[in-house]
């Protein structure tokens, strides 16, 4: 077997909860070894799956721990490399050979961020265009556009730079989970770059929650992150933030304060390399007279 081949250089790791009809659909797209993470489905997914793909490595979790499904999976994982999919995304033919091949030959990548195609009509996801104008361009080491962000159906991991930095927390969970590995791997030395001839296909499950509870939710996660990575006087802007944003935004203040604990226990702050790459892609951080200051 070529040792290029994605059986031997890449896994596809899948987290699913009660998405069985989409799951059971998209799993016979992906090459290479694949292990389904199911986060306490009621749906007999895991059943399912087993039944139509034999050869599918399926983890079946007593609870539903959010995104760490997708970190069970990675340690589980024998190959060097590491592609996400949801249950309702995959990846596109020959994807992940060329992955394995970009990664090669760039030692200090971490992570491939691949572009979107969304839907049976393939429109491209608007957050392709928004990576490929990264502000901080192509630093050697990079094979596209250097980033600080991802999403995580569309990105492929180096499994030792993922594990060392954590992989994804219990914290964050669903969904924003990505900002805080993302933070600490460009933060520990890892390159994080945007490829787009490498490229997902998202075709987005009906069983969605609506979007004011995901537009919380999101507040929720940059709240948490903030607290875990950031200044207090960027928390502080968050939470003022979220305190200005209505329903939505106290909505998302209540779902983080049971998490705040646990966020406090995590809590180291990036460096100053990782604050200016920040201030590139945002701008300054927030300066606030009234929020407390801390010890870099």
């Amino acid at each position: 077997m070529d040792a290029r081949d994605p059986q031997r250089r890449v896994t596809v790791v899948v987290a699913t909860r009660n998405r069985r009809e989409e799951l059971v659909a998209h799993l016979g797209r992906h090459e290479g070894p694949v292990v389904v993470v199911d986060n306490a489905s009621t749906d007999g997914s895991a059943e399912a799956v087993r039944a139509a793909h034999p050869h599918v490595q399926v983890v079946e979790l007593p609870r539903n721990v959010g995104a760490v499904a997708r970190t069970v999976g990675v340690r589980l994982a024998r190959t060097p490399y590491v592609a996400f999919a949801d249950d309702d995304s995959w990846w596109a033919p020959g994807a992940l050979a060329r992955a394995a091949a970009v990664f090669d030959a760039h030692p200090r990548l971490g992570l491939i961020a691949g572009s979107i195609a969304v839907g049976p009509e393939e429109r491209p996801d608007p957050l392709n265009a928004v990576l490929a104008a990264s502000p901080l361009g192509i630093p050697t080491g990079c094979p596209g556009p250097a980033l600080l962000g991802f999403v995580g159906c569309g990105a492929i991991v180096r499994r030792s730079a993922f594990l060392a930095a954590g992989g994804f927390d219990d914290v964050v969970r669903f969904p924003g989970e990505e900002e805080r590995l993302a933070l600490d791997l460009f933060d520990a030395g890892w390159r994080l770059s945007y490829v787009p001839q490498i490229r997902a296909h998202h075709h987005p499950s009906p069983r969605r929650g609506t979007d004011e509870r995901r537009q919380a939710e999101l507040v929720r996660s940059r709240l948490l992150t903030a607290l875990m990575r950031r200044p207090l006087r960027v928390v502080a802007h968050e939470l003022q933030g979220a305190l200005r944003g209505g329903r939505t935004g106290r909505r998302g203040l209540l779902g983080a304060l049971p998490r705040v604990p646990a966020a406090l226990r995590a809590r180291h702050r990036v460096s100053p390399t990782t604050e200016a790459a920040l201030a590139l892609l945002h701008g300054p951080a927030p300066t606030d007279p009234a929020a407390p200051e801390e010890s870099p």
